[in-house]
C-alpha cells in the first residue's frame, strides 16, 4: 500500500517537475516601484558571443492580468530549436492599475531592450521577433505597426520595431464593433494595429479559430488585406471550428498548440530565424 502511494504521489508531481523554466530572468524597464523582466529560454550552450534570432512573446489577458508563463512551452520548444526565445512581464490594469497605453510602452520598451542589449544576450538584432496571444497578440503587433506609444527617456535611435510578427488569435482592430473599442475609444484610431500598417510592416504570421467569439474571421482577413497592399507578408491560419486560447498547450491536449507551432516553425525557417 505504502508503495502505491508513494508511486501515486511521484506521478501526481511529474507535470509539475517537467515545466518549463526560463534559465535567467532579467529587468528591462523600471517605473516607480514596478520592475519588469525578460523571462529568458536560450539555446544549448548559447553564448554571449552568439549572434542567434531572437523572439519576444507577450501573453494575453485583456491588458487586465495574465502571466508570462503562458508562453513557456513555446519559448522551451524555440530554443530547442535554436532561437532565444523570451516571454515578458509588462504593466496590465489588475496588478498595477494601468491603461492599454502602458501595454504597448512596455512592449516597446522590451523589443528595443533585447536590441540594446544584443551582444549581451547572445542575440541578432536584426532578427529580433515579437510574438503574443490576445492583447498579448496586440502588444506584439503595436511595437510593428503603431509607433506612438514609446516610454520617455529611452533612446529611440534604437528602434523598437520586431522584424517578424508571431500572433496567436491577437487582438488587431480597435475600431468601433471591434474587440477592445470601448476601452481605447479616445485614442483608437492610433492604438489599433490594423488601421497603422504602413508599407515596411514587418512579415507576420496568425493563428484563429473559425468559432472564436471575441475575434471574428472577417477582422483579422480584413488586416491580412491591409498587409498585403503595403507590400508586406502575412499568413493567416485558420482552424475550423476553435475557440478563443485554442492554441494554447493545455488545451486539446495539445493538439492545436502542436499545429500551430509547427506551422510557426516554418514560418520562422522561411526568415532564417530557424534553421
Amino acid at each position: 500500500m505504502f508503495h502505491r502511494i508513494l508511486l501515486a504521489s511521484l506521478l501526481s508531481l511529474a507535470p509539475l517537475a517537467a515545466a518549463p523554466t526560463p534559465d535567467q530572468k532579467v529587468t528591462y524597464k523600471t517605473v516607480g516601484d514596478v520592475t519588469l523582466r525578460l523571462h529568458v529560454f536560450n539555446p544549448e550552450n548559447h553564448k554571449a558571443t552568439d549572434k542567434t534570432p531572437a523572439i519576444v512573446f507577450f501573453f494575453g489577458g485583456g491588458w487586465v492580468g495574465g502571466s508570462p508563463s503562458q508562453f513557456y512551452p513555446h519559448c522551451k520548444h524555440l530554443a530547442e530549436k535554436g532561437m532565444v526565445a523570451i516571454s515578458a512581464e509588462y504593466r496590465v490594469k489588475g496588478a498595477h492599475g494601468t491603461s492599454p497605453i502602458e501595454c504597448v510602452k512596455d512592449g516597446n520598451s522590451a523589443i528595443r531592450w533585447v536590441r540594446q542589449h544584443a551582444a549581451e544576450l547572445g542575440v541578432d538584432p536584426d532578427k529580433i521577433a515579437a510574438g503574443g496571444g490576445s492583447a498579448g497578440g496586440h502588444v506584439a503587433a503595436a511595437t510593428a505597426h503603431t509607433p506612438d506609444y514609446e516610454e520617455k527617456g529611452e533612446d529611440l535611435a534604437i528602434s523598437s520595431r520586431p522584424n517578424a510578427l508571431v500572433l496567436f488569435n491577437p487582438v488587431l482592430d480597435n475600431g468601433p464593433g471591434d474587440w477592445g473599442h470601448a476601452t481605447v475609444k479616445d485614442y483608437w484610431k492610433e492604438f489599433s494595429p490594423a488601421h497603422n500598417v504602413q508599407e515596411g510592416a514587418p512579415p507576420a504570421i496568425v493563428f484563429l479559430g473559425t468559432k472564436d467569439p471575441l475575434i471574428p474571421v472577417a477582422t483579422l482577413q480584413r488586416y491580412e488585406a491591409a498587409m498585403k497592399k503595403a507590400g508586406s507578408r502575412c499568413d493567416l491560419h485558420l482552424y475550423e471550428g476553435q475557440s478563443h486560447g485554442f492554441f494554447n498547450q493545455s488545451k486539446s491536449k495539445g493538439l492545436y498548440y502542436e499545429k500551430t507551432v509547427t506551422e510557426m516553425d516554418a514560418f520562422l525557417k522561411s526568415l532564417a530565424f530557424l534553421r
